[in-house]
C-alpha cells in the first residue's frame, strides 16, 4: 500500500496533480474537499460540527483504505508549518498506513501567488470543488490564509524519508505527476 500525501497552499494544484497522479499509475484520487463539499450543505467546514465531520469521514476512509488491496491512495491536504495540530494530524495518517506495512510519500507543492490566483478560477477546480465557486470569497480565503499561516516549509524542516518539493508554478499537471511518478517509483 503506497499513501501519497500532496499538500501546500490552496490552488497551488493539489488535486489536478493528484488526478494526472492518478491517470499515470494505479492509485486512487481523495483529494481534501471530497469530504469538506459532502459535509458543507449541512456544517461550514470550520464549525464544530464540520470539522468532527470532516475528519471522521476522512479517517474511515483511510482505515479501510489502508486495509484494502488497493495500490495506493493519494491525499491532498493544506499543511499549516506554525500549527503543531497540522504535524500532529500528518503524523496521525501517515501511521494509519505504515502500521500496516504501507508506504508514505510526502509531495510539497509551491507556487507564486499570481499563478495561485490564477488557478483559483479554473474550470476543474470550480467543477470539482463546489465551495470555491465563490471567486471572490474563495480569493480572500486564499490571502488571507497566506498572512495567517505558513503553508510551505523551510528548507530542511521536514525530515521524511519519502520527500518530494516542487514548485511547479511553471509547469503542467501532468509533468509535475510525471516527476512524482518517476522519483518515487510508482
Amino acid at each position: 500500500m503506497k499513501f501519497i500525501l500532496i499538500f501546500g497552499p490552496q490552488a497551488v494544484g493539489k488535486m489536478t496533480v493528484g488526478q494526472e497522479l492518478a491517470d499515470i499509475t494505479d492509485l486512487k484520487l481523495f483529494h481534501n474537499h471530497m469530504t469538506i463539499d459532502l459535509v458543507n450543505p449541512f456544517f461550514d467546514y470550520g464549525t464544530k460540527e464540520g470539522n468532527r465531520l470532516v475528519s471522521l469521514f476522512r479517517k474511515e476512509i483511510f482505515e479501510e483504505v489502508s486495509k484494502s488491496d488497493l495500490y495506493g491512495l493519494i491525499f491532498t491536504y493544506v499543511w499549516a508549518f506554525d500549527l503543531q495540530a497540522d504535524w500532529d494530524y500528518v503524523n496521525k495518517i501517515s501511521a494509519i498506513f505504515e502500521s500496516r506495512g504501507g508506504s508514505v510519500y510526502y509531495v510539497e507543492l509551491e507556487a507564486d501567488l499570481e499563478e495561485r490566483l490564477k488557478r483559483n478560477k479554473s474550470p476543474n477546480r470550480l467543477e470539482h470543488k463546489p465551495t470555491k465557486r465563490n471567486i471572490e470569497n474563495s480569493e480572500a480565503d486564499l490571502k488571507s490564509t497566506m498572512q495567517k499561516y505558513r503553508l510551505n516549509s523551510l528548507e530542511g524542516e521536514i525530515k521524511k524519508r519519502n520527500y518530494l518539493k516542487i514548485n511547479n508554478t511553471n509547469l503542467s499537471p501532468k509533468e509535475t505527476a510525471k516527476i512524482i511518478k518517476e522519483e518515487f517509483g510508482l
